[in-house]
This record gives C-alpha cells, structure tokens and sequence, in this order.
C-alpha cells in the first residue's frame, strides 16, 4: 500500500500493473528528454545573438522537427496500446466474483463455490484493532489466490461506483444495469488496499477494498469461506 510521502507507484502484484510502471518510467524518459531539448534551446535564444541569417530558410532543420515528434509519439503510443489490449484479455479464468457496489458498502458473490455472498463494510474506528488501518480495513475481506486467473465481474445496485486496486493494476468502473469484468492473476500473497474511485456520495469515502491473497493450496482447504 502507499506510504507517507510516496514519489512512485505502488509496487507491482500483478503482471499487468508490471508493464505500467515499466511504461510509466519509459514515458517519463521521454519526457525528461523533451524538457530538456526546449529548456536548452530557451537557454541558447535568450543568450546568443541571432546574426546569422543562413537560418531563415532551413528546410533540413524543418524536416527534423517536423518528423522528430511524429517518432516519439509513436515510441509512447505502441507500448501503450500493446498494454491496452493486455488488460482486455481474458485467458480461461480458473476463479470468478462478482462484485455489487451501493451507498457505501460492497457485495462479493464467489459464483463457483455455490453462490457465497458476503457484504464488506469499512470497520468503524471503534472497531479496529492494533495493526488495523484506518479507513481501509473492512469487516469481511476478499480471500483469493494467487498465481491463479480471477476475474472480476462488476457492476452497482445504486450510482456509479468504480473497483480499483492500485497494486494490481485494476480500476473499472461499477455501472447501474451493465456488468463489466477484469481479469488479474495476483503473484505474491499479502493484505492489498484499494478504494472506490468514483464520486458516488456523501460517504465516498469510506467505501474500501481489502484483498487477502494466499497461496492456492490453503484456498482450497475452505476455511476461509467461513465467514
């Protein structure tokens, strides 16, 4: 989870939030490198005399800064579209949940283990325990697997809602009436916090995301589904 003063991203628990911070930092670059070039060449006009008029028609020079732009547009948007379609994809997916977002609260259904639905509330600050996170932690967590394809059915029962996880990569948006579905496979276990990312109310806030992820051989055991 993040951090006091944080700078980057969260660490990477998923392959496709991998390539995001992988694409994050190329583009960076190539950032860096643009502001340094127009921060130089603003340096040189307000300190060297313009007497040469061999400048005035530099069609060598104008091709340059014509086709140099069209190159790093396409060095940022080739990757980009290549992770674009990465997140679409879903490959066989071993686990699939449903997820119901209301005012404020969430549903979770595990629709292969015999339509188990739970509600996850945020844990009010009475209730929390030493370790637990303000604001963050819930009463019911998500136990899901790891190393192992899930996805994610979601939609909302109210106003428009969004499920995102910020370590593994997820961010969709919960829509009255449609269902939408993302797709994960979790490579490290742990306890990951998201929350809703869509202004959905006075309590917008205290609607959080707790994921539990352990190993697929204690996920099958069942104790966990004991709630």
């Amino acid at each position: 989870m993040a951090h006091a003063a944080q700078v980057g991203l969260q660490d990477a628990t998923s392959p496709i939030m991998e390539e995001l911070i992988t694409f994050h930092d190329h583009a960076l670059m190539i950032i860096f490198l643009i502001c340094f070039l127009v921060l130089y060449a603003l340096f040189l006009t307000l300190t060297t005399k313009l007497t040469n008029t061999n400048i005035s028609d530099a069609q060598e020079m104008e091709t340059v800064w014509t086709i140099l732009p069209a190159t790093i547009l396409v060095l940022i948007a080739l990757p980009s579209l290549r992770i674009l379609y990465m997140t679409d994809e879903v490959n066989d997916p071993s686990l699939t949940i449903k997820s119901i977002g209301h005012q404020w609260y969430w549903t979770y259904e595990y629709t292969d283990y015999g339509g188990l639905i739970f509600n996850s509330y945020m844990l009010p600050p009475l209730f929390l325990e030493p370790g637990d996170l303000r604001l963050l932690d819930v009463d019911n967590r998500v136990v899901l697997p790891i190393e192992t394809p899930i996805r994610m059915m979601i939609t909302s029962q109210d106003v428009l809602h969004s499920w995102a996880v910020p370590t593994l990569g997820l961010k969709t948006d919960a829509i009255p009436g449609r269902l939408n579905q993302t797709t994960f496979t979790a490579t490290r276990p742990g306890v990951y916090y998201g929350q809703c990312s869509e202004i959905c109310g006075a309590n917008h806030s205290f609607m959080p995301i707790v994921l539990e992820l352990i190993p697929l051989k204690i996920f099958e055991m069942g104790p966990v589904f004991t709630l």
